[in-house]
């Protein structure tokens, strides 16, 4: 199918105050959910359930939050927000939602997980993907590097903010923890960390798996300034995301729990660990492309 011009690729440099209402959020969220569905569909291969279920908040960052050039790509981000995916085993939204904000050619993502694509299943960075600053994967990683990459602009005079996204069941990786603790006591204060609270993980739910307990106070106790908020209503997620701003250089980094289901946006998916790995077969395809209904659909 042809490419919607309203999601197409762009070098336009995307900021706060040139952004997407919530209903055109609303619409590009529906498409990235029908590209994470059929990218994973077309090779069998993939994880679906965190992604459809992280979708609402990386369009937010993306075409709403963030100051990012997408074109030309820099690394250093210098002057620029900068994203962190520390659960890289959800790439299949993070690759729509780059390529559908400009990083890269849309009809890329076609070839998910295919040999020599540059998408691979894991985000890696040398394939040299536009959008990818840290390969992620390997689980607990992601909040140490934005804190390095937070602590670098401040030393270089980088007013911008670092935002790093984290599953639920990844918190049970000591080295979380090791950083969480780090981040208060040096005022890292550019930083905003969310976790994806889907209550499940690859085994399943998380209160059986290895439970996380009362996370606000956890964080709290760590010195960390806490937000909770619906990540699949992007009328009560915008306005904390807004919140997390104001509360940025005031000596604390801040901690959004992100309230989601797991394959939010296709029925038979949502709230079950038993898609977090798992592709649709054709039937279950069609099934979800009918439930993912965009004005004008611009699939690759």
């Amino acid at each position: 199918m042809s490419q919607d011009s309203s999601f197409a690729a762009s070098s336009e440099t995307h900021t706060p105050e040139a952004t997407k209402s919530v209903a055109e959020l609303k619409q590009i969220a529906a498409q990235v959910r029908r590209d994470i569905v059929r990218m994973v569909h077309a090779v069998n291969s993939g994880h679906p359930g965190g992604s459809l279920g992280c979708t609402d908040l990386l369009v937010a960052l993306y075409f709403k939050v963030m100051k990012h050039t997408p074109e030309p790509f820099d690394m250093n981000g210098i002057g620029q927000d900068m994203f962190f995916l520390s659960n890289g085993h959800i790439s299949p939204v993070f690759y729509s939602v780059l390529a559908r904000s400009g990083y890269f050619p849309v009809g890329e993502l076609a070839t998910f997980r295919k040999l020599n694509s540059r998408l691979q299943g894991h985000p890696a960075t040398h394939e040299h993907l536009p959008g990818i600053r840290v390969a992620s994967g390997s689980l607990g990683q992601g909040l140490s590097v934005a804190i390095g990459a937070a602590q670098a602009k401040k030393l270089n005079g980088d007013d911008r903010t670092v935002f790093v996204l984290m599953g639920d069941g990844e918190l049970e990786e000591g080295q979380i923890w090791e950083a969480a603790m780090y981040a208060p006591h040096h005022k890292v204060d550019n930083l905003v960390a969310f976790v994806d609270r889907n209550g499940q993980q690859i085994d399943g739910p998380t209160d059986k798996i290895g439970g996380l307990g009362d996370l606000r106070a956890k964080f709290e106790s760590f010195n960390w300034r806490v937000l909770e908020t619906d990540g699949n209503d992007l009328e009560k997620l915008l306005p904390t995301l807004e919140e997390a701003q104001s509360l940025l250089g005031q000596g604390q980094p801040i901690m959004v729990l992100v309230d989601t289901q797991m394959g939010f946006g296709v029925d038979f998916m949502m709230g079950s660990h038993k898609w977090h790995g798992v592709a649709p077969n054709d039937e279950q395809l069609e099934k979800a492309l009918q439930q993912l209904s965009v004005e004008e659909a611009g699939d690759y």
